[in-house]
């Protein structure tokens, strides 16, 4: 196997002619003929001016960098795509896969011995994971860390947990302009991926789980030196697997971490999107997340993390509390604890030195949980039959088990256009649904799922309503929200055949969610939409008739079906 600058030669028909040519431009930065020797290590670059997630990246790259060389390697960056949620149009995880493309791409061009993969917002550290698990290239991930908290009369504030609190208020008419304009400033007070359990945090414990990056690099906050010392330690460990030529992807990605990630994922009070997320990267290493397990851990494990949405604090409580090796010491029994990670230990050998911080209210013990079950839960029914998830942790418990009305909405454009109207026939037991939002229907599968109470409703007082759909929603979100019901509508699934007015039964702890309608009529409605041209034409050109042609449902990872492992 060719190492270093020979690796992946470009080709002129004569290979030992490449080498020289090749060796001859890089001599143009001015290398010496010994650091050319060295092993290579590849750091991605993903900062962007639009990404202020990533606005770490460049100090991270030198940290890097410098434990790259301190172990006798030689580091080389490299531009990828950069993703911002709040940035993305229509949605980022429409970008996704391509991220994914673009990174696996530049992963087998470039003559690399291993890399360090530094990301952070919601979809970027999904798509390096797969682009990497697909290349099977030695690799370790540092996530680019969650910002400081923000502070709002003598409150501490999060993003985006409490982006969405304020705005609700103030939809509501109880925040005036010039409050709701000073929290804007406040919210988000430094760079770095947001402070709560969203899904960068959920991605960021999910990757230290599965054993892809150091034990701690997940919640050290951006700005910190200890997310820099992080980065220059993963520089070194660069190296060392780059020499030993192992451990790949596939060798951490397997059936037993991707169990531990999900323990995780459970305890953690983590996003919805980590589901997908988990779904995808796993599948890259051909390995299969079951959603029956992940409901049946839900059972039996509960949220230990007592971290907006589903709890009080923040991402660096988390850190100083000793962090995620410290909650999965409470989580032993439910883990496989001889799993490997990049560091080169075992997950046993991380918690067994995982840090005790007295008098900290942020990891709770496992015999004295802040709630009792998981954070996600998996329903199935005549709605859903291939599934669909709900946040428990973060729901109105009055709201779990309850029937009502369903108000629909056809698209995410005309609830915007009319869930604000002063006319809209809904009531506060009413339940909202929203279709045409998933993976081919929006497109994109948008974070549209946290639909908005409806104006005249937030004005009455109204807090949370039960909300179903097949779109996704932030993992900052709060509410009794049912999403990825699959098939989605733009599919034909059943979501496509409710009416305004059927009656739909949500039953959390039976695990179902049904429309209240007989099979004859459903049948019947199944007919007549089949006769209606679809929600979108197929678009005429470039990653958009791509993403149309191959994108897959949601239980499969939203990646696209030529790029899934295949026997």
């Amino acid at each position: 196997m060719t190492t270093g600058l020979r690796s992946g030669l470009t080709q002129y028909g004569d290979a030992e002619f490449s080498l020289f040519l090749r060796k001859a431009f890089i001599k143009a930065m001015g290398y010496t003929d010994e650091a050319l020797t060295r092993p290579i290590i590849g750091i991605t670059n993903t900062a962007s001016d639009y990404n202020p997630c990533h606005g770490n990246v460049p100090d991270l790259i030198e940290a890097a960098k410098r434990g790259v060389m301190l172990a006798g390697g030689l580091p080389m960056v490299f531009p990828t795509l950069s993703i911002h949620e709040s940035f993305a149009f229509p949605t980022s995880m429409y970008l996704r896969n391509l991220m994914a493309m673009e990174t696996e791409e530049m992963l087998r061009a470039q003559p690399m011995d291993a890399v360090v993969l530094i990301a952070g917002c919601d979809k970027t550290i999904p798509a390096q994971v797969m682009a990497a698990a697909s290349v099977d290239l030695p690799s370790i991930v540092v996530p680019t860390g969650p910002m400081s908290v923000g502070h709002h009369r003598g409150e501490m504030l999060g993003a985006c947990t409490d982006c969405r609190r304020f705005w609700a208020a103030h939809r509501a008419g109880t925040l005036a302009e010039g409050e709701i304009e000073a929290v804007n400033e406040r919210l988000a007070p430094s760079v770095g991926t947001c402070m709560v359990m969203g899904t960068a945090s959920t991605m960021a414990c999910l990757v230290e789980a599965l054993g892809l990056a150091l034990p701690g690099a997940a919640s050290a906050t951006a700005t910190s030196a200890d997310r820099k010392r992080i980065a220059e330690a993963s520089g070194a460990r660069a190296v060392a697997i780059a020499k030993a030529r192992h451990p790949k992807v596939g060798a951490l990605l397997t059936d037993k971490s991707l169990h531990n990630a999900l323990v995780v994922l459970q305890a953690i009070g983590g996003s919805t999107n980590g589901v997908i997320h988990l779904t995808a990267m796993a599948g890259r290493a051909g390995v299969t997340l079951d959603l029956a397990t992940l409901d049946r851990l839900g059972r039996e494990v509960p949220v230990l993390l007592n971290l907006k949405p589903s709890g009080a604090y923040y991402m660096e409580h988390f850190h100083h509390a000793g962090g995620l090796p410290r909650l999965m010491r409470e989580l032993a029994d439910n883990l496989h604890l001889d799993c490997p990670n990049v560091a080169g230990t075992t997950l046993g050998e991380v918690i067994g030195k995982a840090e005790d911080v007295p008098g900290q209210g942020v990891i709770f013990a496992r015999d004295k949980p802040l709630k009792s079950t998981g954070a996600l839960a998996v329903l199935l029914g005549n709605l859903a039959p291939r599934g669909a998830v709900i946040k428990q942790s973060a729901a109105s418990k009055d709201l779990m088990s309850c029937s009502g009305r369903a108000v629909v909405f056809d698209s995410v454009e005309d609830m915007a256009q009319r869930i604000d109207d002063p006319a809209l026939d809904v009531m506060e037991g009413d339940i909202l649904v929203l279709r045409h939002a998933g993976p081919k229907g929006a497109p994109g599968m948008p974070e549209a799922g946290y639909m908005p109470i409806p104006l005249k409703l937030a004005k009455a007082g109204v807090k949370d309503m039960v909300r179903i759909s097949d779109a996704r929603m932030s993992g900052t979100a709060f509410g009794t929200i049912v999403l990825h019901i699959t098939p989605e509508a733009a599919e034909g699934g059943p979501l496509a055949l409710v009416e305004s007015g059927d009656v739909i039964r949500l039953d959390v702890p039976g695990r179902r969610i049904d429309v209240q309608v007989d099979e004859n009529e459903m049948a019947r409605r199944l007919a007549t939409w089949k006769k209606k041209p679809p929600h979108r034409p197929l678009p005429a050109r470039g990653y958009a008739r791509l993403f149309a042609r191959h994108i897959t449902q949601a239980d499969e990872g939203c990646d696209f079906d030529f790029l899934m492992h295949k026997d």
